[in-house]
């Protein structure tokens, strides 16, 4: 029996570690960074992901750039006056101490703008993302493209300030 339940482990395992894509750079764990797949008519398509802060220390995603692009930028959803979301771009955002920012639909994420290699974008293609913080410096991950977003992440409006 135990020599069956280690088969059948072995053979799960590659594919646990083909989904599962995490990076470390200093306190900050990130989690994975996943984009959908871009529409034939769309011009920008987001990237999305989690950063752990485990340390004592805030730190700042300064800027974030991709070969695919010549154009990655920061942005939020937010609430106007008139009760819509509106989309805008930040110049950085601050990575709590002890807490998580999450990249999420309707919350912060990546704008890569007009990619120049659409075919990178198409469901189970991975492209490279360099994410540049204040402290922790430099990471890049790779974005996995995705028809559905995971099921395990969190949507919507949970983000740090």
């Amino acid at each position: 029996m135990l020599k069956h339940a280690l088969i059948v482990a072995a053979l799960l395992l590659p594919g646990a570690f083909a989904n599962a894509h995490e990076y470390t750079v200093g306190d900050l764990h990130i989690a994975h960074p996943w984009s959908l797949a871009l529409p034939p008519n769309a011009p920008n398509v987001a990237a999305y992901f989690i950063v752990h802060n485990n340390g004592n220390a805030d730190d700042r995603l300064l800027s974030v750039d991709s070969p695919i692009t010549a154009d990655a930028q920061l942005h939020e959803h937010t609430m106007s006056a008139s009760g819509a979301m509106k989309m805008q771009q930040v110049p950085s955002v601050a990575v709590p101490a002890g807490k998580d920012l999450v990249f999420a639909p309707s919350a912060y994420h990546v704008m890569l703008m007009q990619p120049k290699d659409r075919s990178l974008l198409a469901d189970g293609k991975r492209f490279p993302l360099t994410l540049h913080f204040e402290k922790a410096g430099d990471i890049t991950v790779d974005v996995a493209v995705q028809k559905q977003p995971p099921t395990d992440q969190p949507q919507g409006h949970e983000h740090a300030h």
